[in-house]
Parts: structure tokens; C-alpha cells; sequence
């Protein structure tokens, strides 16, 4: 493993194990500074780890890779553009398992001051990733609305749920 010297650029080589558990080696070669160079480095065996301790944006490029060849092409250009504009920059440089209700709760705070509507808000908040994405602490969010600790925030109004 390791980022090396090759003529004017920078090649990284590392060695991971794939799903199945075989050792694999990978090459890529052309990195101008070997600051971008460990940078690659550092993000692909992020993504090869696969835990909940990766940055949310090594975890989108996960997450595209194996939404790619479930949804049709259309979907997946909806789904990508809306987690793009509207997820990404809040959560990118974000590690998952740091990713707290009231951060949430923040970036659903921000949705809300753009005056969007509902339907527009559900569109963002429905995302798979956010909803399903197993990262999130349980009764804290609800694809139906926003909600955050038994507080659900449609459009503007907020009601107050019972936890039965």
C-alpha cells in the first residue's frame, strides 16, 4: 500500500479485501500532487470498509453505485440530482455515525426557510438514503413527514405525535 513517485505524477497502490473476502490490489495513476494522491487513497478504502464510521459523501458514491442497477436511469437521474442539491452539501463531509437528530433537524430547518412545498419537501425527505439508510437513530424520521422526536413538520405546521 502506498502513494509513490512516478515520472511527474503520483500513482497510488492498495490491497483490500471485496465482498467475498478476496484480496484484491488496485492501481490508479496520474495524481498531480500527492496530497491528491493519499486523498483518493484515503476515500477508496474508506468506501471498501463499508461501517457506519465513512463520510457521507464516500458513502453516496456507495450508495449510487448499488442504487445504479435497481432503478431505471430516469429515477436514478431524479434521485441522484435531488440528494445533490439538496443533501449532499449539508452532510458530505459528515461521518455517518456522527450524523445526530439535531443535524437533521438543522438541515430540515433549512428546507423549510426556502419556502418550498410540501410535496417538494416529502420529494427531499422521501429519499431512500435518508429514510432507509440505517444510519439514524430509530423514531426520528418518517418518509411520510419530517419528523424529529415525536415533532412532525409538515410544511410549516408542526404537530406533536403520540408515541404509542
Amino acid at each position: 500500500m502506498g502513494v509513490y513517485k512516478e515520472g511527474k505524477n503520483w500513482k497510488v497502490q492498495v490491497y483490500y479485501r471485496d465482498w467475498q473476502g478476496n484480496r484484491k490490489r488496485k492501481q490508479k495513476r496520474g495524481f498531480r500532487t500527492k496530497r491528491e494522491a493519499k486523498e483518493w487513497e484515503r476515500d477508496f478504502l474508506q468506501q471498501q470498509t463499508q461501517s457506519v464510521e465513512i463520510e457521507f459523501g464516500n458513502f453516496l458514491e456507495i450508495y449510487y453505485k448499488d442504487m445504479e442497477v435497481r432503478l431505471r436511469e430516469n429515477t436514478m437521474y431524479t434521485k441522484r440530482y435531488i440528494i445533490d442539491l439538496k443533501i449532499k452539501p449539508y452532510f458530505e463531509h459528515k461521518v455517518l455515525s456522527e450524523i445526530t437528530v439535531a443535524d437533521i433537524r438543522n438541515w430540515q430547518n433549512e428546507l423549510l426557510k426556502q419556502n418550498y412545498s410540501e410535496t417538494y419537501l416529502k420529494t427531499i425527505n422521501c429519499q431512500e438514503l435518508i429514510c432507509k439508510g440505517g444510519f439514524l437513530p430509530p423514531n426520528t424520521y418518517d418518509c411520510g413527514s419530517f419528523v424529529v422526536n415525536g415533532t412532525a413538520v409538515i410544511g410549516k405546521e408542526s404537530k406533536y405525535l403520540n408515541n404509542g
